[in-house]
């Protein structure tokens, strides 16, 4: 924008790589249309109706234009950041010679037809004013009032100080706004907080909380008006808050980031846009230079701007010099065990020991600020001791949850240990309260060394979540130890069950089986609740919490009935069942009524016997399949069947069926197998006792050998060798061993038959050839065919007769010489 009202051309900023800005030309003089509104004597300026006409073109902008003014200390950059945002071109600092650039207040409209006024305030804390701080509250005043967006630019080395981040002076502009303007809550004013020269990785975040907490801190120590007293500092202000990189060693940075900036004042579209309705102070263009002198002389007029007296402004330089020794050895202290604490460890005695040094750096803050203006040392003490307890509290909490940490570990080993090592009997509920109390009579002691008289904070908090950690761990040590005797319950009932159900089985005639497996599985379950009761009793689940107790009794029952199953399928396995099946067709079959063994007889009648038997045995297959629980209706366990004896949605019926149809198809064929040869053992243990030799030959041998026994028995060669003999017939006879031996016979002579037979062969290839060589290959033909035809024709002749082939050169068999004809012949 150039002077005569001449528009500059709207930029795009898409395209450009820095914020515009404009520039003085080195060869055309300057032409600038900022106007200093307020000069440094505080006048303020006639010229500024004229130039909302003539330089600026706003007079006719109605409502539709806006406000903004920059507030910061000196030499922090704000014209340079103005210029940047708006394209505008107040003065920047000379670097050269660090001084003040900026007097008074002077006001510009933004570049690209932006309707958005801009004032440029006097830096504070400059030193050509020193100690006159009036024209800075004054000023500070007029643009927290006539603005609508206050941009406060400051360093970020000064977030979190009083003095150098304009606290002071900004309590001072709110109070006295309050009590001029407060009335009129029509328009809130935006604190755009720019935080500059963000170099640090203290994230932004943080910046803003601490920020947010020294303008609160401020706002509640107001002197409010009677009838605002319970206004919020939200009623008049929000809070936004950026950052910039640094000028000079981030320059690529800073101007992107400033880009960024510029689109939250001249892009509606912005996501950040800062003009809003609700900072709109409802004045005209044309009626805003009027608006702006009124406000200047209101504020101008206003006594409650004056200076401090000078022993105030002493006492508080002092006090903060004071306050800022006496801190170093109270800090040096706290460094000393912070990473001890902050490494878990808890620092024993530490309460004693850093109230020791509390209270020296208060005594030593007192010694030397006592002597200064009361109010002021007053309020500089009370921030002092908020300093102090400040790095306690944190130092404190950390100890409190390391103890906290601590005690929970140790609760939860040393019960997990005792309830181990605890014999039988023993009750849960004491040795867990046990530990508790002791537990949490350390954490006490603990906490109660970390707190003293005058304290400003308690361990509340920290004392509910240990009781939550002790009552979470209480919860998982019951679950365990419910479960641990479930399954001691289990196990003791399990060896009980099992005699009883492989007695019942292994007897299926004896009585009702099923009748007599669900009587002994009633008992064992009614003997496995008392055990229950008394291990939930002792575990702290009284009778008032009949759900638990009634969960935990379900799922024992459900664990009971799947132990008698798995027991049940055990004696039904098919080894199992054939083996059952089997003694039962062997006590039918080969004993009588009376118990005794049967020896079979020409005249019993063994088959009728041995199909009665089989019968019998097949029959209680299918009664080993399927249990019959219809006993349990009538019994103490009333509701099984119901939901309340199980858990809901446990299906009984799919385990009533212990052998499948297909299994029991199998081992039915399996079994008649093994009855047949049972059947076939006795057939022939039958006969063998028909075949007995007759007494009469046995008379008749004794007759026939009388002579050879005399010899035998008088010759004392033939008696030990008949003894020997007779000896070893005994051993092998009682042994069992007759068919070994008898194989091993049969081996022997057909070894010695084959022997012989090579022998015979060899003897006749022996004498064969000469034979052959004095006959005719005629007469040898039809010798050989005789041979074959007598050989061929002899099967009705004796076995023990050898037959011989005539052998070749080679020593194989004839047939091959005889086919061969004549050609055979002439090579021989």
């Amino acid at each position: 924008m150039g002077a005569d009202n001449q528009q500059v051309p709207t930029l795009d900023n898409s395209r450009m790589p820095i914020v515009p800005t404009r520039h003085r030309s080195p060869t055309q003089p300057a032409n600038f249309t900022r106007l200093q509104l307020i000069d440094d004597e505080q006048q303020f300026s006639g010229k500024l109706s004229s130039y909302m006409k003539t330089k600026w073109s706003l007079a006719d902008a109605g409502f539709d234009y806006n406000v903004v003014a920059v507030f910061g200390s000196q030499s922090t950059g704000k014209s340079t950041l103005l210029n940047r945002l708006f394209g505008t071109r107040f003065d920047v600092m000379d670097e050269s010679q660090r001084q003040q650039t900026t007097r008074g207040i002077w006001a510009d409209r933004g570049i690209d037809g932006m309707k958005v006024l801009i004032m440029d305030v006097e830096g504070t804390d400059g030193r050509e004013r020193g100690e006159n701080q009036d024209f800075e509250r004054k000023s500070a005043l007029f643009s927290l009032a006539i603005s609508e967006v206050l941009i406060v630019n400051m360093w970020e080395h000064t977030v979190g100080l009083y003095n150098g981040a304009n606290m002071g002076l900004l309590k001072t502009v709110m109070e006295v706004n309050l009590q001029l303007f407060g009335s009129n809550r029509e328009s809130k004013t935006l604190l755009y907080f720019v935080i500059r020269d963000h170099v640090s990785h203290t994230p932004l975040d943080n910046l803003a909380a601490t920020l947010k907490q020294d303008l609160d801190r401020i706002w509640s120590s107001l002197s409010k008006p009677d009838n605002l007293s319970d206004a919020r500092l939200s009623d008049y202000f929000d809070l936004k808050f950026t950052s910039l990189p640094h000028k000079v060693l981030q320059p690529e940075n800073f101007e992107k980031q400033a880009l960024e900036l510029r689109n939250q004042f001249t892009h509606r579209s912005s996501k950040g846009y800062v003009f809003r309705p609700s900072y709109k102070r409802n004045v005209p263009a044309d009626g805003f230079p009027h608006y702006a002198e009124a406000v200047w002389e209101k504020v101008v007029s206003n006594k409650d701007l004056d200076l401090p007296t000078q022993q105030e402004l002493l006492a508080q330089y002092r006090c903060d010099e004071i306050a800022a020794t006496a801190l170093v050895p109270f800090r040096e202290c706290i460094d000393k065990v912070r990473p001890r604490v902050q490494e878990g460890e808890i620092v024993k005695d530490l309460g004693s020991l850093v109230q020791t040094e509390r209270t020296r750096a208060l005594a030593a803050f007192d010694e030397q600020a006592a002597r200064y203006h009361k109010d002021v040392y007053a309020k500089k003490r009370s921030s002092f001791v908020q300093v102090l307890d400040g790095e306690l509290h944190s130092l404190f909490l950390n100890q409190v949850k390391n103890a906290s940490s601590q005690a929970a570990t140790t609760f939860a080993n040393d019960c997990q240990k005792l309830l181990e090592e605890a014999v039988d009997d023993y009750i849960f509920s004491d040795i867990v309260g046990e530990v508790r109390k002791r537990v949490t009579k350390w954490f006490g002691a603990a906490i109660d060394s970390l707190t003293f008289k005058d304290a400003a904070w308690t361990f509340n908090s920290e004392i509910k979540q240990l009781e939550s950690q002790l009552n979470a761990t209480t919860a998982k040590l019951r679950s365990a130890e419910m479960e641990r005797a479930l399954e001691q319950i289990r196990r003791s009932t399990r060896d009980h069950l099992s005699d009883v159900i492989a007695d019942k089985l292994n007897n299926p005639n004896d009585g009702d089986m099923w009748a007599g497996v669900m009587q002994g599985f009633e008992k064992s379950t009614n003997k496995a609740e008392a055990m229950m009761e008394h291990r939930m009793e002792s575990t702290g689940i009284g009778r008032t919490e009949h759900q638990q107790r009634a969960q935990l009794m379900r799922k024992l029952h459900k664990g009971l009935w799947e132990d008698m199953i798995n027991s049940l399928r055990e004696e039904v396995a098919d080894q199992m069942v054939l083996l059952k099946l089997r003694n039962i067709l062997e006590d039918k079959f080969r004993y009588d009524e009376n118990g005794l063994p049967r020896v079979w007889k020409p005249s019993d009648d063994i088959d009728s016997q041995f199909a009665a038997a089989r019968g019998v045995a097949q029959a209680l297959l299918p009664k080993y399949s399927r249990i019959d629980a219809s006993s349990l209706l009538t019994s103490t366990l009333k509701g099984w069947d119901s939901g309340q004896f199980f858990p809901a949605g446990f299906d009984i019926d799919r385990t009533l069926t212990l052998i499948s149809p297909a299994r029991q198809r199998e081992l039915s064929k399996r079994f008649g197998r093994e009855a047949d040869a049972l059947y076939l053992e006795a057939k022939r243990a039958m006969v063998s006792t028909q075949n007995h030799v007759p007494m009469w030959v046995i008379v008749l041998l004794v007759l026939l050998g009388w002579n050879e026994a005399m010899t035998i028995l008088f010759n004392p060669v033939y008696l030990i060798l008949t003894a020997m003999v007779g000896g070893a017939a005994v051993v092998v006879h009682n042994l069992g061993l007759w068919g070994p031996v008898l194989r091993t016979v049969n081996g022997f002579a057909s070894m010695a038959n084959n022997h012989v037979h090579e022998l015979l062969v060899e003897a006749v290839n022996r004498t064969e050839p000469n034979n052959r060589s004095r006959s005719s290959p005629q007469s040898s033909g039809k010798e050989h065919r005789s041979r074959r035809s007598s050989r061929s024709g002899s099967s009705k002749s004796s076995s023990d007769e050898i037959e011989l082939e005539p052998l070749g050169e080679n020593g194989s068999g004839s047939p091959g010489f005889a086919s061969a004809g004549g050609e055979s012949d002439e090579k021989y």
